[in-house]
C-alpha cells in the first residue's frame, strides 16, 4: 500500500485521527517535561494539599507538597518508555518464535506451541507480579516481566501468518531458487505478515502502560522513577482529602490508553482495508 493511500484510509476514521492528536500530544509532554518543570518531580515544591489551579501547583500539589502536573509529565517518560520497551522485546520474542513454528511445522511448531502454552496458563498480572516481586523492582526488571508475559500472543499471531503464508506461490518460488530459510522468512514472508502484527502492536503498549500503572499502584515500580501508577498508589489514602492526586494521573492513564486504542484501530482499517469496509 502507497504510503498516500494509507494515511487517506487513516484519516477516514475519526476515532483515530483524535487518539493520534492525543497521543502526540501526550509524546511531547514527555519530551518537554524538563523544560516545562525544570525542578525534581519529587522535590516539595509548595505545601501539601494544594488545589488545582493554586498558584504553585496547576493541578494541585501531594501530601509532601510535590507538583502533580510536574509528577505527570515527568511520569509520562516512564509509561511510554516501558510500554514501548516491553512491546518490543515482547515482539522480538513473539514474532521470532512464531515464526520458526509458523515457518517449519511439525515437532518445532509443536514444541514452541505448547511453550507458549505454557505462559498462557499462568494469569498475566499474577506473572508479572511474582516475577517483579523476585527481582529487585527496577525499569529494567518491569520491562522484562511485561514483555515476558506480552508475547505468548504475538507468537500466536505470527505462527497464523507464516502457516497462511508459507503455501503461496512466491514463497515456493523462493524455495526451488534455492534461497535459504533465513532469507526466505526475513525478505518474502515476515513483510507480507506485519500488518496484524503492527495493529497488535500498537494495542499491546496500552496493555503495556497498564500492567506498569498497576505494579506501581501496588508499590512494585521503581522507587527511583516517578510514575503514574505510583502517583495513584500515593493517594488511594487520602482520596477523600484531595481528590485532585489521584484524578489527575488517572485521566492521564485513561486518555494514554483510549489514544493507543483509537490509533490502534485506525492501523487496522487502513492495513487492512477489506475488514474495514465489511464492517461499514
Amino acid at each position: 500500500m502507497m504510503k498516500s493511500e494509507f494515511w487517506r484510509a487513516f484519516a477516514r476514521n475519526k476515532g483515530a485521527v483524535l487518539g493520534l492528536v492525543i497521543l502526540a500530544a501526550i509524546v511531547v509532554l514527555a519530551v518537554f517535561a524538563s523544560i516545562l518543570f525544570p525542578n525534581d518531580p519529587w522535590d516539595m515544591a509548595t505545601a501539601p494539599f494544594q488545589p488545582p489551579l493554586s498558584e504553585d501547583a496547576l493541578l494541585g500539589s501531594d501530601m509532601l507538597g510535590r507538583d502533580i502536573a510536574a509528577g505527570i509529565a515527568h511520569g509520562a517518560r516512564v509509561s511510554l518508555l516501558i510500554g514501548l520497551t516491553s512491546t518490543a522485546a515482547a515482539l522480538a520474542i513473539g514474532v521470532t518464535l512464531g515464526a520458526l513454528a509458523g515457518f517449519h511445522g511439525g515437532r518445532v511448531d509443536d514444541a514452541i506451541m505448547r511453550f507458549t502454552e505454557l505462559f498462557q496458563t499462568i494469569p498475566n498480572f499474577v506473572l508479572a507480579v511474582v516475577l517483579v516481586a523476585i527481582f529487585t523492582p527496577s525499569l529494567t526488571t518491569i520491562v522484562a516481566a511485561i514483555a515476558i508475559v506480552s508475547w505468548p500472543p504475538l507468537a500466536r499471531l505470527a505462527r497464523a501468518e507464516f502457516l497462511s503464508l508459507r503455501t503461496r506461490e512466491f514463497v515456493q518460488a523462493a524455495i526451488t531458487t534455492g534461497q535459504s530459510n533465513t532469507t526466505i522468512i526475513l525478505r518474502q514472508i515476515l513483510p507480507n505478515s506485519l500488518s496484524p502484527i503492527i495493529v497488535s502492536a500498537s494495542l499491546m503498549v496500552a496493555t503495556a502502560i497498564l500492567l506498569e500503572s498497576s505494579l506501581s499502584f501496588l508499590g512494585l515500580g521503581d522507587p527511583n522513577a516517578m510514575s503514574w501508577g505510583y502517583m495513584i498508589g500515593a493517594a488511594r489514602t487520602v482520596i477523600r482529602q484531595a481528590w485532585w492526586m489521584s484524578v489527575f494521573p488517572g485521566l492521564a492513564i485513561v486518555l494514554t490508553v483510549l489514544a493507543l486504542n483509537l490509533v490502534g484501530e485506525g492501523l487496522n482499517d487502513a492495513l487492512n482495508p477489506k475488514l474495514a469496509r465489511s464492517r461499514g
